[in-house]
């Protein structure tokens, strides 16, 4: 997990394509600001607490030396404490002083390679990178290679292809892969902004499931700065800004969450001007299977009567089967050609025990990382941990994919001690996951807190949820912030509950499995079952489509956000792509059979995989979530609304939260 940020000053921002209302402020240089850089480096580098570096690029139009005198644009690449020039790569051409800048910065979580990597990465050609996300799939990469310079080595191959009447550098050449093009390709989570210097172009965006943060601030009269930034700074909490939308007057939050594509902006000189603009164009994704995953269209929706039949019988014979053991599980490798010849249940096993090995593999992972996991007794991956059927599936499945060597946390965060559903339910977990994996060591973290007592850390949590700003969103990031920090009290082997016995820990796990994306794949929230009263089984997948849709808005830049502000990195088994493929060419039917009960056809294939795996309590949970399981809500609504009840009737989840006296 990496933070990264660029502040972009001086330049005039043209967004028509996105936003014709959009009226882009007079570009300053001097202007005081909410915040400072020194405000964003530092959250950024509790995000990345390896490494934090800086680059500048400075810019200035003038007229090209060449045939025409065109205008043309001078950068600089300058690092931050250089010099008169040094370190730094500079274009010809006359003209005025530099007023115009990008600054990049970036902070390091390094979880791949064999030697250090510094951010923002420079190459000869004075293209920069800061890059925050893995590639665990359409690059070819070696095991002992990085990411970021993977990534760096093939974005500097690629032609810009970017049409804009301001920009005329980019236009010579032959054509190449294009930036967009590049970046459909990669199988994995990411965010990126990169500086394409030949052409003068800063591409940003991040993948097509918003699997990694990254927040906008498009210039307003306030602050005319372009920012970007893996999260915003305490400062801009509550921030916002007016503007005329039809003759009302309307308000916008100084950050946005940058909706999932691939962007760029385009730098450029009016030919009457000096002054330099910069075209903001959202860029299609190329890739054919992305577009197919993006627009999440299902073959098989509607039963027939007889398909029904058939299913729940199926699932009977299923669940009086024994579990399967080590030797009875197809290897990954072999999944590709073997998957026609296994069940349903068994496919998505497969598909999910893959999604776990590329997230969790060893060899690619750990041998630049400063914790020395050769220690038998080290963890190098933490599941954020509940007990229920989620977590349970994830926990089974790790043990599968690592070496018996290594202990596997278990974080579980709790608002009412032992008591809380969650805390019942880890503890039973862990005593099934025991049962079917007794060589491994399994560590319960309980992680107990008090939520009256979490006055710094509920304003700190503010500023990560942001711009999420209602109770909900509130409660969900304290408690993935607390589960994520891992430090709690290791719960006794025996499933002894005398708490005399319970001995201090902090998780060392830099990558933290998470459960994300299983209810809105698998029907697994209430809603769902709501929605399927009301509009059977089309209704059931429209609202299923629209939860796949939006998740990157709802919940995955928060979560990405509080769990990464630790120096974790949370990675998605179940939003893996192939995962995801998979679901999708099951009948809907096979996935959910939401006329059974709670707890049996909700999320009915995972419960099925659940029994294939030998953690058959497990396979009987209902959902519940993370904010209830804790008791987090109620803690917050007797705080906040005086009593649950108050808060119902106010549907406190959805208030949003005024000030920071929450």
């Amino acid at each position: 997990m990496c933070g990264i940020a660029v502040i972009v000053s001086g330049i005039k921002i043209i967004l028509s394509s996105l936003d014709p209302n959009f009226v882009s402020p007079v570009p300053l240089l001097e202007q005081q600001t909410l915040f400072s850089v020194d405000d964003i480096k530092g959250v950024l580098r509790r995000r990345g607490p390896d490494n934090l570096g800086c680059k500048k690029v400075l810019l200035r139009s003038g007229v090209s030396a060449l045939p025409g005198g065109e205008q043309d644009i001078v950068a600089f690449v300058e690092d931050e404490d250089a010099n008169d020039g040094e370190n730094s790569h500079m274009g010809g051409g006359g003209g005025k002083e530099f007023i115009e800048e990008l600054q990049f910065i970036g902070a390091t979580l390094q979880l791949r390679g064999i030697s250090p990597i510094i951010q923002p990465l420079v190459d000869m050609s004075g293209n920069i990178l800061v890059y925050n996300g893995e590639i665990f799939g359409g690059i070819q990469m070696s095991s002992d290679s990085n990411d970021t310079e993977i990534l760096m080595q093939h974005l500097g191959l690629c032609g810009s292809h970017v049409s804009s009447p301001h920009n005329k550098a980019h236009t010579s050449g032959e054509r190449g892969t294009s930036v967009p093009e590049l970046l459909s390709i990669i199988r994995g989570p990411w965010a990126l902004i990169y500086w394409q210097s030949s052409s003068k172009i800063l591409w940003f965006g991040r993948d097509a499931f918003g699997r990694r943060s990254l927040l906008v601030h498009w210039p307003t009269k306030e602050d005319p700065r372009f920012l970007l930034s893996s999260v915003s700074p305490l400062a801009s909490v509550n921030e916002s800004s007016e503007f005329a939308d039809g003759g009302q007057i309307a308000k916008t939050d100084f950050w946005e969450e940058l909706p999932c594509g691939v962007y760029s902006l385009s730098i450029g000189a009016l030919e009457t001007d000096e002054d330099l603009i910069g075209e903001v164009l959202k860029h299609d994704w190329t890739d054919p299977k992305l577009k197919e995953l993006i627009t999440w269209e299902r073959t098989s929706i509607q039963p027939k009567p007889e398909d029904l039949c058939v299913s729940r019988q199926k699932g009977y014979c299923r669940k009086e089967k024994s579990p399967l053991t080590p030797s009875t599980l197809i290897e990954p490798k072999l999944a590709s050609t073997d998957c026609l010849l296994t069940s349903l249940p068994h496919r998505v096993m497969i598909a999910l025990q893959e999604s776990i090995m590329r997230r969790t593999a060893l060899n690619t992972i750990y041998q630049a990382t400063s914790v020395d996991y050769t220690n038998k007794y080290n963890t190098p991956v933490a599941v954020l941990f509940s007990g229920g059927l989620d977590s349970m599936i994830l926990a089974a499945l790790l043990d599968k994919c690592m070496d018996a060597k290594y202990d596997i946390d278990l974080l579980n965060v709790s608002f009412d001690g032992p008591f809380a559903p969650d805390r019942v339910s880890a503890r039973a977990g862990l005593k099934e996951l025991q049962k079917i994996a007794p060589s491994r060591r399994w560590k319960l973290v309980e992680i107990d807190a008090d939520l009256l007592k979490l006055t710094s850390e509920t304003k700190h949590v503010m500023s990560l949820i942001n711009p999420a700003s209602t109770y909900m969103d509130l409660n969900i990031g304290t408690a993935l912030w607390l589960a994520a920090g891992g430090e709690g009290c290791l719960q006794d082997e025996t499933g002894n509950d005398d708490t005399r016995d319970h001995v201090k820990y902090k998780s060392a796990a830099r990558i933290l499995l998470v459960g994300a994306g299983a209810d809105e794949q698998c029907a697994g929230y209430g809603r769902h079952r709501t929605k399927y009263r009301n509009g059977s089984w089309l209704g059931l997948n429209d609202e299923m489509k629209l939860d796949m849709q939006r998740i990157w808005k709802r919940n995955l830049g928060r979560d990405d956000r509080c769990i990464a502000d630790n120096g974790k990195e949370a990675r998605f088994p179940f939003l893996d792509e192939d995962v995801i493929r998979i679901l999708l060419d099951i009948p809907l039917w096979e996935i959910a059979d939401l006329d059974q009960p709670i707890g049996i056809g909700d999320k009915k294939i995972l419960r099925e995989v659940a029994h294939l795996l030998g953690i058959s309590e497990a396979a009987s949970l209902p959902k519940r979530a993370i904010q209830f399981g804790s008791r987090i809500a109620r803690e917050s609504n007797r705080k906040n609304f005086g009593s649950n009840r108050a808060a119902n009737q106010a549907s406190a989840g959805s208030v949003t939260i005024h000030g920071n006296n929450s």
